[in-house]
């Protein structure tokens, strides 16, 4: 791949952590660095703080990667942060339905961000979960998630980090059709457990796709996350020592969250940045 002629690709992070400590920020930069190594491509990037700042780009950006982030996708209704969010959302939402705008934008919703869109787009039920979901976890495909770009050479089921108090459960099956979404991924099987099974992943349009995991999470910081006295003594007292052992055996195994790593944002990336070449004109 070549990059655009006429400037680097741009690429804008929008930081939904508060403030929060985390691992997913470097994640994003680490994963943009590899790519950039990789491809030889000329990407820039900047990073917005939304919560902290009311912070948000503006259209000069080709791509958009919005981040996980701590607390409540739901007590945020109303907050200046998120009006400023989703003034940009629709601002991105008028540029790509504008036939004009011939150069589309390209967004990555995750965790926080994903559950957000959710809401605005209203394709399902956005509710506190019963427990927290914290862990290394099978994802399995649907039909449209085996035929999805940004899921290209991914395994059925494959795994990822999931860390969330909330869920997008039951789809709206109707309104996923009426706006031309459509539902990718869902967790894991439990047929011993009678609870809907959360949504994973959804296209939301030809522009705009998340999941509720973290496909950026790479070994290193998962490790550091779960290893904290914190987080260990969480684990092992919700769900025990033998639970939290096998996920740092996970985090080891390189079929499961590096193999997801190494393949869902540069596979988005890879559709993105494709639509961005200069096209021959016949």
């Amino acid at each position: 791949m070549n990059a655009k002629e006429s400037q680097g690709i741009r690429v804008a992070i929008l930081d939904l952590y508060d403030g929060a400590a985390n691992q997913g920020m470097r994640c994003i930069r680490e994963i943009l660095n590899q790519y950039t190594d990789q491809y030889n491509q000329d990407i820039i990037w900047d990073e917005f703080d939304v919560r902290q700042k009311n912070e948000v780009p503006d259209m000069s950006y080709d791509i958009f990667i919005s981040s996980g982030g701590p607390g409540s996708p739901l007590d945020s209704i109303g907050s200046e942060w998120e009006k400023v969010y989703f003034q940009w959302l629709h601002q991105v939402e008028k540029w790509n339905n504008n036939e004009a705008c011939v150069q589309k934008k390209y967004v990555f919703f995750i965790c926080h961000s994903f559950q957000l869109a959710c809401r605005h787009y209203q394709v399902g039920t956005l509710c506190k979960r019963k427990s927290t979901a914290f862990g290394v976890f099978p994802i399995h495909l649907l039909k449209d998630g085996k035929n999805e770009l940004a899921f290209k050479n991914m395994r059925d089921p494959f795994y990822a980090v999931d860390s969330r108090d909330y869920q997008v459960i039951e789809p709206r099956h109707n309104q996923l059709h009426s706006i031309g979404a459509n539902v990718l991924a869902i967790e894991k099987e439990r047929p011993h457990v009678l609870l809907e099974r959360a949504i994973m992943s959804v296209r939301f349009n030809k522009y705009m796709i998340g999941t509720q995991f973290h496909p950026e999470a790479d070994a290193i910081g998962m490790s550091l996350h779960l290893q904290t006295a914190e987080k260990k003594k969480t684990v092992i007292e919700n769900y025990g020592l033998e639970k939290w052992e096998s996920m740092i055996k996970h985090l080891n195994d390189p079929d499961k969250i590096m193999y997801t790593y190494s393949h869902i944002l540069p596979n988005f990336l890879n559709n993105a940045i494709n639509d961005l070449q200069p096209r021959e004109i016949n």
